[in-house]
């Protein structure tokens, strides 16, 4: 067994981000409505998708930069810890390749195994490369994903490198404390979305198709950073109390609520028999219940606990030792 794990492992070395949570938890609301009919199916074949044409764009984009920041999070507090920080990062990468490999026997559609092959494909090498060198490549990644492939692996793999790079490059540190710039980036957002539609509606009354799926995918992605940005300057506002109180708690527990909701979408269409893939109506209610019911779950586990139970497990398989759990235990 490496050294490294015969150590216990110190408390977090710095605080929270809970504006990190807030989002990760919005992005986990969107992804469920915009899958539930392909869960309940297992398939992609459904009537009528929840959230139309954007189906889970506004929620995968969010996800993967926020895995991004958490990776490069990750190798900051292990490098203060063991002597080989980057093995922590691939027990993290494969335990997750594990889960998702174990939740592709639920739900195909799911995301977690191209995560985990993505992490160690391109998130992991890129820890030898230079911040400037990473924020690079991830400027040419993301756009050539909108033009080559409308998104896939290639975008998740541009912006993981977005996410660690806005870490190495302390913006992360600052997201708590800043107000104007959200808001200046969210309406630079907001202005490219607007050209971008602009250029999608006139490409399609001119019948020129060839770009018009990269100015499809460039007007979502855009329409993601408006609710980012949007979301970061909020909690800079007297909303913030009411935005943590509904999102924090599912942040916490995100990875938790993302396999539950298979089971329980699957529980609702298969042992109950709701029509959850030929009505929306059906779907929405669907949708708003489990959530419902994870935010309770959440709310009250975490009085409890350290983190959700497969993020305890998690955990666990990353640093080779039992965490804590419960809030009482110091040890």
């Amino acid at each position: 067994m490496p050294s490294e794990d015969r150590h216990q492992e110190p408390p977090p070395s710095r605080p929270r981000i809970i504006a990190l949570d807030v989002l990760r938890g919005f992005a986990l609301c969107e992804i469920l409505l915009a899958n539930i009919q392909l869960m309940a199916t297992g398939t992609s074949a459904v009537a009528v998708q929840p959230m139309g044409d954007w189906d889970p764009w506004l929620g995968l984009p969010i996800f993967s930069l926020l895995f991004g920041i958490g990776f490069a999070l990750l190798l900051d507090s292990a490098a203060n810890r063991v002597p080989r920080p980057r093995l922590v990062l691939l027990r993290r990468l494969g335990a997750l390749l594990a889960i998702g490999l174990a939740h592709m026997l639920l739900w195909p559609g799911e995301v977690l195994a191209d995560y985990a092959v993505v992490g160690m494909l391109v998130l992991l090498p890129s820890t030898w490369l230079p911040r400037w060198a990473m924020a690079g490549l991830a400027a040419a990644l993301i756009p050539g994903a909108l033009i080559f492939g409308g998104g896939g692996p290639l975008l998740i793999a541009g912006l993981f490198l977005l996410g660690s790079a806005l870490v190495r490059h302390g913006v992360v540190d600052k997201i708590e404390s800043s107000t104007q710039g959200p808001l200046l980036l969210g309406l630079v957002f907001a202005a490219g979305l607007a050209a971008a539609l602009w250029a999608q509606d006139s490409m399609r009354a001119a019948g020129a198709t060839t770009y018009l799926s990269a100015v499809s995918s460039l007007a979502d992605l855009l329409l993601v950073g408006v609710y980012v940005c949007g979301l970061i300057f909020l909690l800079r506002t007297p909303l913030r109390p009411v935005l943590e109180f509904v999102f924090a708690p599912m942040g916490r527990m995100a990875l938790t609520n993302y396999l539950t909701a298979t089971l329980l979408v699957l529980a609702a269409g298969h042992i109950l028999g709701l029509p959850i893939d030929r009505h929306l109506t059906t779907a929405y209610w669907t949708a708003a219940a489990i959530l419902t019911a994870q935010w309770l779950f959440c709310t009250l586990w975490l009085r409890r606990c350290r983190q959700g139970p497969v993020e305890w497990l998690w955990r666990w398989a990353t640093w080779a030792r039992r965490p804590p759990l419960s809030r009482a235990r110091t040890s």
